[in-house]
């Protein structure tokens, strides 16, 4: 008998969008190339449905590099051509160099920050400006909150692009640096205990 687990409203019947639910989203990341990659997918995102990004996700990283922040910001004209002509992403100019152009903006960050993930952990928000309870009425009503919005502001002003602050909250509800599963769904408290186990302060 298949057991049915209680998941968050916005999740469909897709497997891919169940797995990527269940492990991936809401859980921690501390992993450079997974955020810089997020970062990215996000703004291929833009005007978009998640579901046709997860689809392609494996395209995108044969595509870029493995998003490999340091191969990515030596991409050149000739490689934005190139990308153009993959039918196996999405073919935007503006979001192709976008990601390019935000590779460069990470090593320029890197400079002065140990790592990405200790700059973005920076932007957790407190416990205590988090909703009590955690229900679909309230993720729908919850698009940014003060935390992405200082985000976006703070990379727009490094020169990122495609970083505005509902892109930076949807960000940070992948991430992991805030835990929006609903109280409802099966996967918040492995979210949660995910969290307690990691400690940003080691970053």
């Amino acid at each position: 008998m298949t057991i049915q687990h209680a998941r968050c409203f916005w999740v469909d019947d897709s497997q891919i969008y169940r797995d990527y639910h269940d492990r991936e989203w809401g859980f921690p990341v501390y992993n450079d190339t997974r955020l810089f990659e997020k970062i990215c997918l996000e703004g291929f995102q833009s005007g978009l449905s998640w579901i046709t990004i997860l689809k392609k996700r494996e395209n995108f990283r044969a595509a870029f590099a493995g998003f490999d922040v340091a191969q990515v910001a030596r991409f050149t004209e000739k490689d934005v051509e190139c990308l153009l002509g993959d039918a196996g992403i999405v073919r935007h100019r503006g979001k192709i160099e976008a990601a390019i152009n935000n590779a460069r903006c990470a090593e320029k960050l890197l400079e002065s920050e140990r790592s990405l993930a200790a700059y973005f952990w920076k932007f957790e928000p407190p416990a205590s400006s988090r909703p009590k309870r955690i229900t679909r009425d309230t993720l729908r009503a919850m698009t940014q909150n003060a935390e992405s919005v200082a985000l976006s502001k703070d990379l727009k002003k490094r020169g990122w692009k495609f970083v505005g602050p509902t892109t930076m909250y949807a960000f940070m509800q992948a991430m992991g640096l805030v835990n929006d599963h609903e109280e409802s769904c099966f996967v918040r408290e492995a979210a949660l205990k995910a969290r307690k186990q990691f400690d940003p302060n080691k970053l």
